[in-house]
């Protein structure tokens, strides 16, 4: 039987919500395949060795994932995180060299632009086993972010890039990226998006346990170390969110609550935080918010694909479609333009217009997952 190995690096909540709808596209590959009368399909297989670095490693922050998205359990938990962005880095490397080298996959694939997926991809472009970037293409052009130049290493080394936008096609173009090595395929997000958002309505209830009604309350997410590591910045983000009309939920990064206990700073009163809840959860607060406030790229997306305007408390963006589409307002840490912005966008008017068609024009038509399979398993054929 023709078989293609493929070991998915992972380790960030981003990333497993990415590598569920991988992972089940994988599934119903093999699952079409058995069933084909076409012989050449039946003896093709995708095998999936899963390896989390432990990157995020408490039980709210990554278990609940694995449970409520039917993400397969981890093949191999290496339990790396905690430490610095060279530590994390360098000690992922070893622990992943070790299993490449017992599992010789023919493929390794990462995603976004974490330690992890520069970690996963440095560990095999050394042994020579051709690397998968899901998201490529990214670019906030700010070399400050550690996270651009984890991306920006993976793009140039890996040997198939799966871009989500045209946007980013281009970026991979200006870098001088061979066009032979990149592969439009659409947002994994998008995917996602439209699968979970219909499973939350079904078995999410937090609503109801936060006594939360229908756009009548903000959801915040600030979790980036530019912001939350900056006393000065996440004390503007601080005084930005109290002049919002409406209560604010925000589920806290155990980082973002540190630092802000350090710094000696001070919630608004209209500020509730929870604990990090699960993607089902999430996607439910996100589709009946008001408003977004965050610092994330993936939930800048989310707000965008459930039509939710979305405040960003950063200087730029690498989701520029979402800021041309009038659906996200680029404030920075600053307390004015954020009040601005809430002001703007709290009223009865919506913030843009945006159809199924506008989405899918951007982000793709919610298939990458099946795309990226497909691809994979039949490259080397």
């Amino acid at each position: 039987m023709k078989r293609t190995h493929i070991v998915t690096v992972i380790g960030a909540r981003p990333q497993f919500v990415k590598a569920a709808v991988v992972s089940r596209a994988v599934h119903e590959f093999n699952a079409k395949a058995q069933k084909s009368s076409d012989k050449e399909a039946t003896e093709c297989a995708v095998v999936e060795t899963l390896v989390h670095t432990g990157q995020h490693y408490d039980s709210n922050m990554s278990d609940i994932f694995f449970d409520e998205m039917g993400i397969p359990r981890p093949n191999h938990n290496l339990g790396i995180g905690g430490g610095s962005h060279g530590q994390n880095t360098g000690r992922m490397i070893e622990s992943i060299e070790a299993i490449l080298q017992s599992e010789k996959p023919d493929w390794v694939l990462v995603y976004g632009d974490t330690d992890s997926t520069l970690a996963g991809t440095l560990a095999a472009v050394k042994l020579h086993i051709p690397v998968a970037h899901v998201e490529a293409g990214i670019r906030s052009f700010n070399r400050a972010m550690p996270e651009e130049i984890n991306r920006v290493l993976t793009d140039h080394a890996a040997e198939v890039l799966f871009t989500p936008t045209d946007t980013a096609n281009k970026h991979l173009a200006n870098e001088g990226i061979p066009a032979d090595k990149i592969a439009y395929v659409g947002d994994v997000m998008l995917d996602a998006a439209l699968y979970y958002a219909s499973l939350a309505k079904n078995k999410s209830n937090i609503l109801e346990t936060l006594g939360l009604e229908h756009k009548k309350f903000v959801l915040a997410t600030i979790h980036r170390a530019e912001n939350t590591d900056d006393p000065e910045k996440i004390g503007q983000i601080l005084k930005g969110l109290s002049y919002s009309a409406l209560p604010i939920v925000w589920p806290m990064h155990p980082r973002t609550d540190k630092r802000i206990k350090e710094f000696g700073l001070k919630l608004p009163s209209i500020v509730r935080v929870i604990e990090p809840i699960g993607y089902l959860d999430m996607v439910s607060l996100e589709c009946h918010s008001k408003v977004i406030c965050t610092d994330s790229g993936g939930v800048q997306k989310e707000a965008f694909f459930h039509q939710v305007p979305c405040i960003t408390v950063r200087d730029e963006t690498e989701w520029v479609e979402t800021v041309s589409s009038n659906w996200n307002t680029l404030t920075g840490p600053n307390a004015q333009k954020i009040s601005t912005a809430f002001r703007n966008l709290t009223n009865d008017s919506t913030s843009g217009v945006s159809t199924t068609n506008d989405i899918q024009e951007i982000f793709g038509k919610g298939n990458a997952g099946d795309l990226i399979v497909n691809h994979l398993a039949h490259i080397n054929q």
